[in-house]
């Protein structure tokens, strides 16, 4: 049995209802295997707490830089909360010694999917933070754990570009690697305009132009990630 009192010294939050702090770490396939299992399993969480993340990331980045616009300020939001930052993030709190696994997935731990189960449980984690203390609770852990990367992140340019998110989003979510396509090429060699097509399988997501096929495809991830509701 993971040992939630030491979890609760490295998260630096005692709850008054322990069970939300379990419950955050029951991934869906270890129900699978122990349907009699008290808890449920944390997707529940996971939806809730990606929302107060949202939140508390955009409400600082909104106001500590005033006169940044908006674009910046999404590029820099998703670098923050990304599956590969949230991953690392739960790694160095060793949420993985308390993760509730089915024998599978147990023991697959250099995998994608590895990646993506300790992203959620950090999310599902900020989520049964917040049931457990309102956002009271939920934002200084999430400043502590997650903000503080910021400016390591703006020092080296980690940010993320509309594709890099719109790839992320799509694998995260379908499992899928969305492809472009070219549906129009205009114009003479030296003034030449692209018009491409974003699909998720053969689902055309959006459409972008640019002068150069990068610049479209640019264009129609940063549309995707506007109309695509996931």
């Amino acid at each position: 049995m993971p040992d939630f009192n030491k979890l609760q010294t490295r998260l630096q939050y005692t709850f008054k209802d322990l069970g939300l702090l379990k419950q955050s770490m029951v991934h869906r396939s270890y129900i699978n295997e122990h349907p009699d299992f008290p808890l449920g399993h944390n997707e529940r969480l996971e939806f809730l707490g990606d929302a107060v993340l949202e939140i508390v990331v955009t409400e600082h980045l909104y106001l500590t830089f005033p006169d940044k616009p908006e674009g910046e300020l999404t590029d820099w939001r998703a670098s923050l909360v990304n599956a590969k930052i949230l991953s690392e993030i739960s790694k160095d709190l060793n949420l993985e010694d308390c993760l509730f696994l089915s024998k599978g997935e147990a023991k697959d731990a250099d995998s994608k999917a590895r990646q993506y189960i300790l992203a959620n449980a950090i999310e599902a984690l900020i989520g049964a933070i917040y049931l457990d203390g309102g956002i009271e609770a939920a934002k200084p852990f999430i400043h502590r754990e997650i903000i503080n990367h910021l400016d390591y992140i703006l020092a080296n340019q980690l940010y993320m570009d509309p594709k890099s998110r719109f790839q992320e989003k799509s694998q995260e979510i379908y499992s899928i690697t969305p492809h472009y396509k070219i549906l129009d090429e205009s114009g003479p060699d030296h003034a030449k305009n692209f018009t491409v097509g974003l699909y998720i399988d053969e689902e055309q997501i959006a459409v972008g132009h640019g002068s150069s096929k990068h610049e479209a495809q640019v264009d129609a991830a940063a549309s995707g990630l506007k109309v695509k509701t996931w």
